[in-house]
């Protein structure tokens, strides 16, 4: 007897036996050189290999593995639960915090990267989180990189969801809970417990207080995700994001200055005018000061190098009466704004054509006195130090010598004195040569922009700046852009020097509280290398600085946000991003990593808004309608 016992003595079976096993043999080799003949087969349902198989009552059929059938008692509630297996973890560094939630097979479809979920805990207390990671994982230890499982799953139309683990990575916002009869919310402090269920956030109160949205504010559009409105239980089931505007006692964001950044045909000219309309809503006032009992509404100054918004004026014939009505209902300001009036600059030859709107226009002029407070505004090219400080002098005594009518003109006359040269050259106050290159850059500015047959600005001041007023300032008829661009920055200084003054010459402008837009203004506000550039930004750092002291608010607009001068940049609060392609000016933005990645692919309306004063980082659909006429056909 052998080791292998009784087993020893086996022998064969008979000969037909022996066929039987070659046949057996030969038909697995041949399924195994082609897996996908028989699971073709198998799958279609044809073939006479398994009609057979099911007329003899063996083979495939018999052989499938059978999954087990079961009902469950009771519905499920949220969409999945808390995981443990790969650790549950709070913690104050935002990298060591491990946050896992299973997503049931049949709540998959409807879970994106950024939704809003929520985990309670025992008692009162829920957290408020978002997804900011999806992931299948094996939910058995297998190898599916093999060409039989790939062929298989090429004959097939679907899998099975219950093969796969579905993971959300989640990220802690805010711990809500009750208190006083009010919700509220406060840093994530506590793990939630394991196994727990998590939630769609369909409250809409409970998403506001999480993501710190103002119940009250400037309307700016709805809250999204992935390009989708979230939607909640209440009616109407979006929610509204809005800026706080002091309705709670904290200052306005606009005086802390926005933002709005976007490339071409991505919408920031409609989205500029549907936000600006908030502005000019008729209930819509500021305290004077700070605390202050005196509150008149708003005058917004609008810089227009594309001729656009005079048509805020008119109302939107494409407007239909279910927006009409949504609108009244969400206290959204529409329609035109009847106090609109184009103040066109009057420069040399050029003519201003207004067939598309119906605004009042005003033509106006630059006085060349307003140079004595913005020398740099006939600084011409770039100047070095020297030559700026000599640029000074000159215009200090020719405005000494001019009496109460200084013109561009007369001060051309004045520096082309040979007589003036020389003695300034023999005194040693200006070299000869500096005195030439000043000379040079003082000629070299457009004609046409100072002292032309209009009123100046400075004698429209009451009327340009005026409480509810919507002033519009066209750029698009002048010829050059150095000339519109020195008309811009000559009525936006008068603005700015006016509101941080203490003694100012026009009250009307440090009494009332401004909002002054400027589009494209990457063309204004850009840094640089020149003494006069750096005039520029200082004045409009300093506004900055000071604007919710003095109740002046900046609403740029831009598709170059990196060229802007970082000083103003830095103080610039709500940033507002739409479709941008140019990754410098992505990045220049400072977006958390959750909305940057998202900016180059948003579609025309979609805006990621990031204001830590306001709310957490988010992404908003605004309005599809302009509130207001908007485009030259509508």
């Amino acid at each position: 007897m052998s080791d292998l016992g009784d087993f020893s003595e086996f022998e064969a079976d008979s000969e037909p036996a022996s066929d039987s096993a070659t046949e057996a043999e030969a038909a697995e080799t041949t399924e195994e050189s082609d897996p996908g003949a028989a699971t073709g087969a198998d799958r279609s349902g044809g073939g006479s290999g398994t009609s057979e198989s099911a007329d003899s009552g063996s083979g495939s059929a018999a052989d499938e593995f059978d999954r087990q059938r079961f009902e469950t008692a009771g519905a499920d509630a949220g969409i999945g639960t808390l995981a443990v297996s790969e650790g549950l973890r709070i913690a104050e560094d935002e990298a060591d915090t491990r946050l896992r939630a299973y997503v049931t097979a049949g709540n998959r479809s409807d879970v994106r990267l950024g939704t809003y979920l929520l985990a309670p805990y025992p008692g009162e207390e829920s957290l408020f989180c978002r997804i900011n990671g999806l992931e299948y994982a094996q939910e058995f230890r297998s190898d599916d990189a093999t060409e039989i499982h790939a062929r298989r799953a090429m004959r097939s139309t679907d899998i099975d969801e219950r093969d796969y683990k579905f993971m959300a990575d989640l990220e802690p916002l805010a711990v809500l809970y009750p208190e006083g009869g009010e919700l509220r919310r406060r840093m994530p402090d506590r793990v939630p417990k394991p196994e727990t269920v998590v939630r769609h956030a369909d409250d809409r109160e409970k998403i506001t207080t999480g993501l710190q949205i103002p119940e009250e504010g400037v309307f700016l559009g709805h809250l999204a995700v992935g390009g989708e409105k979230v939607r909640t239980k209440a009616e109407p089931p979006t929610v509204d994001y809005r800026l706080d505007d002091g309705t709670e006692g904290t200052d306005p964001l606009i005086f802390r200055h926005v933002l709005v950044a976007g490339g071409t045909g991505s919408g920031k000219t409609h989205t500029a005018k549907n936000v600006l309309r908030q502005y000019l809503h008729e209930d819509r006032r500021y305290a004077v000061e700070p605390g202050g009992d005196r509150t008149p509404r708003p005058a917004v100054v609008q810089f227009d190098p594309q001729d656009e918004y005079a048509q805020m004026h008119d109302d939107n014939p494409a407007v239909g009466p279910d927006e009409r009505r949504e609108w009244e209902a969400q206290d959204v300001a529409f329609g035109g704004h009847a106090d609109t009036v184009a103040f066109v600059p009057t420069v040399g030859n050029a003519r201003y054509a207004a067939d598309h709107h119906k605004a009042e226009q005003k033509p106006f002029t630059i006085p060349f006195s307003m140079v004595r407070g913005n020398k740099w505004l006939v600084a011409g090219a770039q100047l070095n130090d020297n030559q700026y400080g000599a640029l000074e002098y000159l215009i200090d005594r020719f405005f000494d010598q001019a009496g109460e009518s200084p013109t561009y003109d007369g001060f051309r006359h004045f520096l082309d004195d040979p007589a003036l040269r020389e003695e300034l050259d023999e005194s040693g106050r200006v070299h000869e040569a500096t005195f030439d290159a000043v000379k040079r850059r003082v000629f070299s500015i457009p004609q046409g922009v100072f002292d032309q047959d209009a009123r100046p600005i400075t004698e429209l001041v009451r009327e340009f700046v005026r409480p509810g007023r919507l002033s519009v300032v066209p750029t698009y008829h002048i010829n050059t852009s150095r000339a519109a661009e020195m008309v811009v920055l000559a009525v936006a200084s008068l603005l700015i020097d006016q509101k941080l003054s203490n003694d100012p010459l026009y009250d009307r402008i440090k009494e009332t509280p401004l909002v002054v837009g400027m589009d494209e203004a990457h063309n204004f506000l850009a840094d640089a290398d020149s003494v006069q550039a750096r005039k520029v930004i200082g004045k409009f750092t300093e506004a900055a600085k000071q604007g919710r002291k003095e109740r002046l608010g900046l609403f740029l607009i831009t598709q170059d946000p990196q060229d802007i001068a970082e000083p103003v940049f830095k103080q610039v609060n709500t940033r507002i991003a739409l479709n941008l392609g140019d990754e410098d000016a992505v990045a220049s933005l400072n977006l958390p990593t959750s909305l940057d990645a998202r900016v180059p692919d948003m579609q025309r309306g979609q805006m990621a808004v990031y204001s830590p004063d306001n709310s957490k980082p988010v992404e908003v659909i605004g309005l599809p309608t302009c509130v207001t006429r908007h485009g030259r056909d509508g």
